[in-house]
């Protein structure tokens, strides 16, 4: 609908105008992210993965901006964190941070924003709709997790113990807290951005 929309504007300013305002939702959503990875509670020496407030960007994201701008917006975000800008939550930063114990986590974020973006488009939009959505979404994001920790300890069990278990309370809470800010701004000016 984005696309259409654009198309349908008169004049070669207004289509100017209203990619460049696509553009800025996707660099601010990758910024959002930004900001929600520093805020932190690490959980060494238990877990090498910190409790984060950045999954919960991640949802909003993909729950406001739909499938294609939030995956786009998360793909931003990696490669800002990729080139070395300080984007992601407290570690070496950069390349080695997404091979690292929660690269699995960073590198299944576009593809967590776009199933969650997908789900609310293809429906009323609604708190459940929206909850389901990032229920989902948020076992894509732990199965993306989980791999990249068994990869990196060579052990289902201790990729478990690792992501999953000291987490599964906060995540329920991130879904639900997601998907109400997402349902009450939905029904009022981010409709238009959350319809693509």
């Amino acid at each position: 609908m984005t696309k259409l929309a654009i198309q349908t504007l008169g004049t070669p300013q207004e289509r100017a105008l209203e990619a460049s305002r696509q553009v800025a939702l996707v660099v601010g959503a990758s910024l959002v992210v930004a900001l929600c990875a520093h805020i932190t509670i690490p959980l060494m020496p238990l877990t090498p993965v910190p409790l984060t407030v950045q999954n919960l960007g991640v949802l909003l994201v993909g729950l406001l901006l739909g499938s294609r701008r939030g995956f786009a917006a998360l793909v931003l975000y990696l490669a800002e964190g990729a080139v070395g800008l300080p984007v992601f939550s407290p570690g070496p930063g950069g390349i080695l941070q997404l091979l690292g114990p929660t690269g699995g986590f960073l590198l299944a974020y576009p593809f967590v924003a776009f199933l969650a973006g997908y789900i609310v488009e293809r429906g009323a939009k609604s708190f459940a709709r929206a909850a389901v959505a990032g229920l989902l979404a948020e076992i894509l994001l732990f199965a993306g997790g989980l791999t990249g920790l068994y990869l990196y300890t060579h052990s289902l069990a201790r990729a478990a113990y690792f992501g999953l278990y000291w987490f599964i309370a906060a995540e329920v809470m991130k879904v639900m807290f997601a998907a109400a800010i997402a349902t009450r701004w939905g029904r009022g000016a981010v409709r238009s951005t959350v319809e693509q």
